[in-house]
């Protein structure tokens, strides 16, 4: 009798549509279940145990593939990785990094390693930084390298410093001021290289400044811990590191000291959930393997420290052990971390960078 009385309200033609569709979904249906097996049976090929991660390919679990990039990296470098990134943006890939030396992208997807990032600039910039920091000096001879470079960083803020006295005239006005800050045409030899000098001088002394001051910093821990002091803080304490005989016992610990299965997934997605607007998470995997997780959580493009906090995580509760948004950092901690972002030429100095700096 309903059926009767839905068909005289639907009518004939309303009726057939509705049976393709019905027919339409059920094709659907009975026609999934093979291409799922379909797609683990590609990606076994492909030597990713995606079945061992998700318990459903096509389910919310997409992006719950941690285990399965880190297996895929390591079994390709026969390495354990040193850190994760993953970025909020559907497209990214994951970025695998193995010692201080390749950085691996990975689908976050499928698990499937996609090869080395950028080898070759990678390696020259790498090979440019040991200069700039020690003088392209092995391990045991790097502390002199950074003596040298720490000299040098010491002797150019002097010259900085100085340059102003030489040059700044002794009458303020606008003829004296042009005369140095901006070149004058019709001068040739020393009277041009002079003018040159000065101009060059001028208009480069404060971004100099700058770098060279950031640069002292990181170089001394008198300095260090001066910024510190300056600010009304305790500087933090400096260790020696471990020795060469504990690094290896921890690298051997490393792979053996790993959170239970599947619990690094449960841990990556309750960093995702602290930030909701995060775009990108790092985690640096502890040198033992074992103790607390600390996740990197940006929410900019990476050229801030203000828009960075920190998470530490239980490793095996995955309760918190630590939350560290920027603005917790005491005003010490908070300016030395600009000063970092400063000297490498990745901070965009603006007023509101400074009110942040002692807000």
């Amino acid at each position: 009798m309903v059926g009767e009385q839905f068909k005289k309200e639907l009518g004939p033609t309303d009726i057939r549509e509705l049976l393709d569709y019905s027919r339409l979904r059920q094709d659907h249906i009975e026609m999934a279940s093979p291409h799922v097996l379909h797609m683990h049976k590609a990606l076994d090929q492909m030597n990713i145990k995606i079945h061992e991660v998700l318990s459903d390919l096509t389910g919310a679990s997409g992006r719950r593939l941690i285990e399965a990039i880190l297996a895929g990296v390591s079994a390709q470098n026969d390495a354990s990785p040193s850190a994760l990134t993953i970025r909020s943006s559907a497209a990214a890939p994951a970025e695998v990094t193995i010692g201080r030396e390749h950085v691996y992208l990975v689908d976050v997807y499928t698990g499937r390693v996609m090869g080395e990032s950028s080898p070759g600039i990678r390696l020259f910039f790498r090979n440019v930084e040991n200069w700039h920091r020690w003088l392209g000096a092995s391990n045991a001879r790097r502390a002199g390298g950074r003596m040298v470079t720490g000299f040098c960083n010491l002797c150019f803020l002097v010259l900085i410093v100085s340059g102003p006295f030489l040059w700044i005239p002794a009458r303020w006005s606008w003829r004296n001021v042009r005369s140095i800050a901006l070149f004058r045409g019709g001068l040739s030899g020393r009277a041009r290289d002079f003018n040159w000098h000065n101009v060059f001088g001028i208009w480069c002394a404060v971004p100099l400044f700058a770098i060279v001051l950031s640069g002292v910093v990181m170089s001394y821990p008198w300095a260090n811990n001066l910024v510190y002091r300056l600010t009304g803080n305790q500087p933090p304490m400096q260790g020696n590191g471990p020795r060469p005989e504990e690094s290896a016992r921890a690298k051997d610990r490393a792979r053996q000291n790993q959170p239970a299965a599947g619990q690094l997934n449960l841990l990556w997605a309750r960093a995702m959930k602290q930030v909701p607007g995060w775009r990108s998470v790092t985690l640096r995997f502890p040198p033992s393997g074992r103790g607390p997780m600390t996740f990197t959580i940006d929410t900019g493009s990476g050229g801030r420290p203000d828009q960075r906090s920190q998470l530490t995580l239980d490793s095996r509760s995955g309760e918190i052990v630590r939350w560290e948004p920027f603005s917790t950092n005491n005003a010490g901690r908070r300016l030395r971390a600009w000063l970092r972002f400063l000297h490498t030429g990745e901070a965009k100095p603006c007023a509101k960078a400074a009110a942040r700096i002692v807000g």
